[in-house]
């Protein structure tokens, strides 16, 4: 297990947002990016000591993570970050199916063409993060794609309900991104999807941007539900 230190990405400097918000982000960031792994036991007092805040800042950023299932509390061990099993995770890709392609059918129904067009470049973003290879740079443009996407569908509900799914698979999708087993085809597949799902959104086709985005998210599922397969066979 990797030590935290003093110097880690935790340490929160005095900014202008509220120190809990702060913490939130800083905890939510270390788990979804592995920095703090499934299972690992989350000790008040080291988190105290890293981030320079109180203790009621500490269990209130917990119990907002523990509310986006980033965070379990275990009975005499405290609070841990959360492992995903392959039930949450079939559950978790279901939803998200659903309610993303309802974020496409939405986009198509009220997004306006500065909105299009927004879109368009944030899928080239998308290409060219690939292209590149870097994990985290591919997350983060696709993180975006899907806020542009998720912004011209007009929908704050929608978009609550996503933030939070979003939330509880971000980690998920960054390792399965980054697997060392990851298949070859993936990378291809995902921007052959994302670009079909462009063009359906550019004919102002409703019907087939709600299929396409299913079809591309189940296939993002069937790739993380094979991985989290063969870690338990280990």
């Amino acid at each position: 297990m990797t030590p935290l230190t003093a110097t880690s990405e935790l340490a929160i400097q005095r900014l202008a947002a509220p120190l809990r918000q702060q913490a939130v982000e800083r905890l939510r960031a270390a788990v979804i990016s592995g920095r703090l792994a499934p299972g690992r036991r989350l000790v008040e007092r080291e988190l105290i000591e890293l981030m320079h805040v109180s203790r009621t800042v500490v269990r209130e950023a917990l119990r907002q993570l523990e509310a986006e299932g980033l965070v379990a509390m275990v009975p005499n061990k405290g609070p841990v970050v959360r492992e995903l099993t392959e039930k949450e995770a079939r559950e978790l890709y279901q939803i998200r199916a659903v309610l993303e392609a309802l974020g496409a059918r939405l986009f198509v129904e009220n997004a306006d063409a500065e909105q299009l067009g927004a879109l368009e470049h944030g899928l080239a973003d998308v290409e060219r993060a690939y292209a590149e290879g870097s994990a985290e740079g591919v997350l983060d443009a696709k993180n975006r794609f899907y806020e542009l996407l998720f912004a011209g569908a007009a929908s704050a509900v929608l978009s609550t309900m996503l933030a939070s799914l979003h939330a509880r698979i971000w980690r998920w999708r960054a390792l399965g991104l980054s697997h060392p087993r990851r298949s070859p085809e993936r990378s291809t597949q995902a921007v052959a999807g994302l670009k079909a799902l462009m063009e359906a959104i550019k004919r102002r086709d409703a019907d087939a941007a709600d299929a396409l985005m299913r079809e591309e998210t189940n296939r993002a599922a069937a790739e993380m539900l094979r991985l989290i397969a063969m870690k338990a066979e280990q």
